[in-house]
């Protein structure tokens, strides 16, 4: 009995451990994000590009109401809700639900980092700060980046986590198309 509740201690001291680091993940993230958008959004003047790399990249201020990359900015309010939606579900996922697919805590509190981050802004002043500008996208800021990296991980580490390799997967599967 006494190992057992060793154990039950062990494993609370874990988790509680993990939760810590990615709680502090979280909060680091948010402070890159915010610390950014308080510099560019201070010192960058409004309507003008900053060439960091002639020709290929540039800081422009955009005041941004709608989601990801300025779409859909006729609607401040819905994705006001959406993303406050977003972070408090992410936040219960993450720190408050008991079983949870331990793959997806890194990839979840990078996309919490993010939409918490936007979330501030549309708090604060009522639309994101948007500043990081490729000529070739529309310009977006760290938190779009930790949003759409935290996606992106987590739709590889799912997909993985299916078990059916390319190579076993269009015969064991004969509704997918041929290549």
């Amino acid at each position: 009995m006494r190992g057992f509740v060793f154990n039950v201690r062990r494993k609370e001291r874990s988790e509680y451990r993990s939760k810590i680091s990615l709680l502090l993940v979280i909060l680091s993230l948010l402070f890159v994000d915010q610390a950014s958008k308080f510099v560019v959004y201070k010192y960058l003047p409004r309507g003008k590009s900053f060439a960091v790399r002639e020709g290929c990249f540039y800081l422009t201020i955009v005041e941004n109401k709608g989601t990801a990359f300025g779409l859909f900015s006729t609607h401040p309010r819905f994705f006001f809700f959406l993303c406050l939606g977003a972070v408090i579900f992410l936040f219960y996922y993450l720190f408050l639900k008991k079983k949870k697919e331990m793959g997806l805590q890194f990839p979840l509190a990078l996309i919490l980092a993010g939409a918490a981050g936007n979330l501030l802004d549309r708090l604060r002043l009522g639309f994101v700060i948007d500043f990081l500008d490729f000529r070739i996208w529309p310009v977006f800021n760290f938190a779009d980046v930790f949003i759409c990296t935290g996606i992106g991980i987590a739709m590889i580490k799912l997909l993985r986590s299916t078990g059916v390799s390319e190579k076993e997967g269009y015969a064991s599967h004969p509704e997918l198309p041929e290549k």
